[in-house]
């Protein structure tokens, strides 16, 4: 059954690039203010889609960036619902069906573009809707597998259960790091 549901992710991705070939919105996971600096810079060239920034900078910090390159408000959508990579792409894919948006550009850093591609090969994937990965380049060196595969599993078990694992995750680092808790 398993096996079946995640055989269908490849099928459902490919027709919704055939059903929508161009993005229809730009969605920036958040991680610092270069990541807003530089969907500002990409939206200029698509000055039809709407943005949305996951968890990202401040807002008002957020809004200054998209508004110094001439961004209007209106496109810009600021999302602080996620707590994490995983929950950059589960706190908006019903926004996004909801919108009928099929496919958008998938913004991150060059390091975390592997993990991005997991997540939403998953999350997006299973709901239909398809993903352009554009990479800001950095000079960090590609996060760890273990990374990658901790949140596809995560990114997995939301698609059986609707959760994340956020909540636990969170746990779990409070208590690492106040050692007088455990």
């Amino acid at each position: 059954m398993i096996v079946l549901l995640i055989g269908i992710i490849p099928v459902r991705i490919a027709i919704a690039f055939s059903q929508t070939p161009i993005p229809q919105a730009i969605f920036t996971l958040g991680g610092g203010p270069n990541r807003e600096k530089f969907t500002a810079q990409f939206a200029q060239n698509h000055p039809t889609l709407e943005i949305w920034v996951s968890s990202g900078t401040r807002p008002d910090i957020a809004s200054k960036i998209f508004r110094e390159a001439g961004i209007s408000d209106e496109r810009v959508n600021l999302d602080r619902r996620a707590v994490d990579t995983v929950t950059n792409f589960t706190s908006l894919v019903a926004d996004f069906k909801s919108r009928n948006i099929q496919h958008v550009y998938l913004v991150t850093s060059d390091f975390h573009m592997r993990r991005a591609i997991a997540i939403a090969t998953i999350v997006f994937g299973s709901q239909g809707i398809a993903f352009t990965p554009v990479s800001i380049p950095t000079k960090n060196p590609p996060e760890t597998w273990l990374h990658i595969l901790r949140d596809f599993g995560r990114a997995i078990l939301w698609l059986f259960t609707g959760r994340t694992g956020a909540s636990a995750r969170t746990l779990i680092h409070l208590l690492a790091s106040d050692r007088s808790l455990v």
